[in-house]
């Protein structure tokens, strides 16, 4: 099983080498948003799905290549600190290279001790924190039931305290459920309390596991992001800025199929004999680079290529 992706372009990154060390869809929540579609285990157990020697084998022979790529980063289809050897990933991957890595975290774990301590040598962490209310984190996250929002905001501002490196608090706005009011007030004490390096304030531009959950107004997130006590970027208007990417052999096979006709996902697993979850990755790929469109037909997800 592969785990590396890409690279991918980032809005945020730039260019990023991606790792993908859990099943797909493995998460402690099941956000009406993803972009992946609805969690399929929804768990907070922590396992070694994917041991370090897999991962740094892999990334030696990417380094081989000669490729350039701005971060290495943690994420993929699940909750990347579900993966008990990510400590051991992460030092392993300093060792070999200077390429920055980063963390991209739902934060739901923090409150451990075992999962902060695993996290201290990335550069770049970025958890996300979408409400600060236990009945928006019920409606937007839908959480395992064990977790409770307090004790999350605890863990990550109990993280800021023992990290050295990078903090991006990430806040998904929905339309409707976190964009006013008292869900915003709360979210600026949490932010407050966290003290991040900067928030970064995103909505929702990709179909989403719930078609109820929609994007807030470009003019709506700048005037939310001045009221924000922290930095506070809106990387929602950001581009790309790399013309060039990299485009995996199962991209282009994909893109072969696409060239025909206008398919769904599994359409495409049946056609190629490939894993959902790497079909899902590079079509993500190939749409934020512009090679590919999506269609909404009678309630499905149909990818053809963008010949424009």
């Amino acid at each position: 099983m592969a785990v590396l992706y890409g690279p991918v372009p980032s809005r945020r990154l730039g260019l990023s080498l991606g790792i993908d060390i859990v099943p797909f869809k493995t998460c402690t929540l099941d956000c009406i948003y993803c972009q992946l579609g609805r969690t399929t285990e929804l768990t907070l157990k922590r396992k070694k799905y994917i041991g370090s020697s897999i991962v740094l084998k892999e990334i030696k022979d990417f380094l081989k290549t000669g490729r350039k790529v701005d971060y290495i980063t943690f994420a993929g289809s699940g909750e990347p600190t579900l993966n008990s050897d990510i400590g051991n990933i992460i030092t392993g991957i300093k060792k070999i290279t200077d390429i920055p890595v980063a963390v991209i975290t739902n934060g739901t774990l923090l409150f451990r001790k075992a999962v902060r301590n695993s996290l201290l040598n990335a550069d770049l962490v970025v958890p996300s924190l979408d409400s600060a209310t236990l009945t928006g984190f019920k409606r937007i996250n839908r959480r395992h039931n064990s977790l409770y929002i307090k004790k999350v905001i605890e863990g990550i501002t109990r993280f800021r305290r023992e990290y050295e490196g990078k903090i991006w608090l990430e806040i998904m706005l929905v339309k409707g459920f976190n964009d006013t009011g008292k869900e915003l007030d709360r979210l600026k004490k949490a932010v407050a309390l966290i003290k991040p390096d900067k928030v970064q304030l995103n909505t929702v531009v990709r179909p989403p596991a719930e078609k109820y959950a929609a994007r807030v107004s470009r003019k709506k997130m700048k005037a939310i992001a001045s009221d924000f006590s922290s930095k506070c970027d809106v990387i929602y208007d950001r581009k790309w800025k790399h013309k060039k990417y990299f485009r995996s052999l199962i991209g282009e096979s994909i893109l072969e199929v696409l060239r025909r006709r206008p398919v769904t996902v599994d359409d495409i697993v049946a056609s190629l004999g490939l894993e959902k979850s790497g079909v899902i990755k590079n079509l993500l790929i190939l749409e934020k680079t512009g090679a590919i469109k999506i269609k909404n037909m009678n309630g499905k997800l149909f990818y053809a290529e963008n010949k424009k």
